[in-house]
């Protein structure tokens, strides 16, 4: 097994250790609106957000524009191609 595949296992383990500890209710207010809720679903919910921001921002750059990405080097053809050519 890689270490990478270890660590993630691992990091999977203890968060669920974690969401089974933290299952009983919690007071919630947003805005004007006050409900009950279990630690549970503000942990999902919190991870869900992390993992989906998280995933935006590691995203590479798209590139829109191929023909503009030699940054100058215009002259990329070798000696052969050249020859053949012309």
């Amino acid at each position: 097994m890689r270490i990478k595949t270890a660590v993630i296992l691992l990091i999977i383990i203890l968060f669920t250790i974690v969401l089974l500890q933290n299952r009983d209710y919690i007071f919630f207010e947003i805005l004007w609106i006050r409900f009950f809720i279990p630690k549970l679903y503000t942990l999902l919910f919190a991870v869900a957000v992390g993992f989906v921001l998280g995933m935006l921002v590691s995203r590479p750059k798209r590139q829109t524009d191929h023909f503009n990405n030699d940054h100058g080097n215009h002259n990329t053809l070798s000696d052969d191609d050249r020859d053949y050519i012309n």
